[in-house]
């Protein structure tokens, strides 16, 4: 079988290593990728933090997974004898804090957690005031932190582990842009590419991240995926804020630490929002939303300096912000995986995995990821998650 991945970034990258690394696989993995700098990449460009604080049970086990196999990313992703991957895992936690009116959703959500075996813990306003001194609580009714299994890491070195061990498995990966699909009645010939000859294969992949509803037009498909822009913004303040997890305030902003500084960022309102802007930094939102929140959070942030930022895209589901896996029923050989909102370096260990699973088995073996599938869009079904940052 020669599979065909068009997007080469964290998703693409850990579709090839779980296909390659699955003894019953028999054939040729190619992966697409027109920039293998990833100057523009979403996996270059993220936040790359990792929980298993949702509201929907599939993507709870699809964190409590990612978080397993983060923590042995170097048995999983090691080469020979070279160095063991460095991912600069840090298991600080997430604090999502609430206020009265978000305190019952929080508290739904923590059973639910829990029941699958997250380590999640809820927090009364006494209990966060004990824990976490440097916060300011009076108007806060609970808190969910996680004691374990959340946390932050380096992206850019996972997509570099997961491709890297792909090439070593035998995955070969092009340096082209795709700008379109051959079509044999319901079934995908080859990819079209840009100042090349055409791609053929036997089964395609759409990993193309922001770029995946061009992807998918290309077979006559309306994927609800589009590019939006997100500012990740870092600061120095004079406080220090001993066991500083990612908090998110009940605003929206959040906040973590990075090494000696802070970075921090919020969704624009979705007014604000348009389909692949420039990826220039929005410092109106640091000055006018983000800035007041963090000061009226912690005391010592009055007195922050914002001293750089940059801007990524999100893959931002339309429908539901969450991800697009499976097959389209249009089209025989064509899968997706795509719409990650956010969440797909923390999601691309289980998706790499799940896709590999339909490509060499034809179905799901470990993790059921059928909640995702697209025709859900079709059916005009929607997966709500309640815990998006």
């Amino acid at each position: 079988m020669r599979v065909v991945i068009i997007g080469g970034g964290a998703i693409g990258s850990a579709i090839a290593y779980f296909t390659l690394a699955d003894p019953q696989f028999r054939g040729s993995v190619q992966v697409i990728e027109r920039d293998p700098s990833y100057a523009r990449a979403s996996s270059a460009l993220s936040a790359s933090s990792i929980r298993q604080q949702f509201s929907s049970l599939i993507n709870i086990q699809i964190g409590l997974f990612g978080i397993e196999f983060l923590r042995d990313v170097g048995r999983h992703l090691q080469i020979d004898r070279a160095a063991t991957p460095d991912i600069a895992l840090r298991e600080q936690g997430y604090l999502f804090l609430a206020s009265e009116a978000g305190a019952a959703q929080l508290r739904e959500n923590h059973a639910l957690q829990v029941a699958q075996g997250a380590a999640i813990e809820l927090m009364s306003r006494d209990s966060l005031r004990g824990r976490f001194p440097w916060l300011e609580v009076g108007d806060l009714a609970l808190g969910a932190y996680g004691v374990r299994g959340e946390g932050w890491f380096d992206g850019y070195s996972l997509l570099q582990a997961f491709r890297n061990k792909a090439r070593a498995l035998g995955a070969h990966y092009r340096q082209a842009e795709a700008v379109g699909l051959v079509m044999a009645g319901s079934k995908v010939k080859a990819v079209q590419l840009r100042d090349a000859r055409d791609c053929e294969g036997d089964l395609f992949i759409n990993a193309a991240g922001p770029w995946a509803a061009p992807v998918a037009s290309w077979a006559q498909i309306d994927l609800p995926v589009r590019a939006r822009r997100r500012t990740v913004f870092v600061f120095d303040t004079p406080a220090t804020l001993p066991d500083c997890p990612l908090v998110i305030d009940p605003g929206g902003a959040y906040f973590r630490p990075e090494g000696r500084q802070f970075i921090c960022g919020i969704s624009p309102d979705a007014q604000d929002d348009p389909d692949e802007p420039p990826l220039e930094p929005e410092y109106c939102l640091f000055n006018e939303r983000i800035w007041p929140a963090l000061a009226a959070r912690v005391a010592g942030f009055q007195a922050l300096k914002q001293t750089r930022a940059w801007a990524g895209y999100y893959e931002m589901n339309l429908f539901d912000a969450n991800g697009l896996i499976g097959l389209h029923p249009a089209v025989e050989n064509l899968i997706f995986a795509n719409g990650f909102s956010g969440h797909g370096l923390q999601q691309s260990p289980a998706v790499g995995r799940g896709i590999s699973e339909l490509i060499v088995h034809g179905r799901f073996k470990t993790l059921d990821l059928s909640p995702l599938a697209l025709d859900r869009v079709i059916r005009n079904q929607p997966l709500i998650e309640r815990s998006i940052v």
